[in-house]
């Protein structure tokens, strides 16, 4: 299966190249730092059932990458790379079918805000687009969820003859910090809201 559908069924919805290391060389910051894994949700913060690899320190992929999208070019989004540190973890159900990841990104000054711009780029140049037979679209759920601080994203992947894979993303600001994190889809928005709570929580 090729690499990119692969990473779209493990309900990355063309947001990840891959999960390993940094890409070209606007997604980072020369003097990045490590980062510190503190924010990074727990799996117990996603449910019972939930089991959490390692934090990874070294500079994350920008959460937004959208590589599989025609409308999408990379250097159109300066704001990843003015990030000072970026760290992630990703999250497993017991069972193996799903996966969950959450990334807590800092800017330099002024670069949050500027983030959070070019993601509404993002969803709207990519809001719907082909992959390999199957179609990726984003919905903004709410564009000033948890009172303003944050935005709920929907992405979904039709399938001609599967179930359609839905995730919810949750991405909160506060001050130069960015969290984002990638939900499968529980069947209940009081999970997503119990996440992005505590995900707020974490932030400090």
């Amino acid at each position: 299966m090729p690499a990119v559908l692969s990473a779209l069924l493990v309900m990355a919805a063309g947001c990840h190249r891959g999960e390993s290391g940094v890409g070209p060389g606007e997604r980072h910051t020369a003097n990045a730092e490590r980062g510190d894994p503190s924010p990074l949700l727990g799996a117990g913060d996603l449910g019972g059932d939930w089991q959490e690899d390692d934090a990874r320190t070294g500079l994350a992929s920008w959460p937004w990458e959208q590589d599989s999208c025609p409308n999408y070019k990379s250097s159109d989004y300066p704001a990843k790379s003015h990030r000072r540190a970026a760290v992630e973890r990703y999250y497993r159900l017991s069972d193996g079918s799903s996966r969950a990841h959450h990334v807590v990104e800092t800017y330099e000054s002024g670069w949050a805000e500027r983030n959070v711009d070019d993601v509404r780029r993002v969803l709207l140049r990519c809001a719907s687009y082909p992959v390999l037979g199957s179609q990726v679209s984003f919905d903004v759920v709410d564009p000033h969820y948890l009172e303003g601080t944050g935005m709920l994203i929907r992405g979904r992947i039709a399938h001609a003859d599967t179930p359609n894979t839905v995730t919810y993303f949750v991405m909160v600001k506060r001050g130069e910090t960015v969290s984002t994190v990638r939900l499968p889809d529980p069947g209940s928005q009081a999970v997503v809201d119990s996440v992005a709570a505590r995900a707020v929580a974490r932030l400090g």
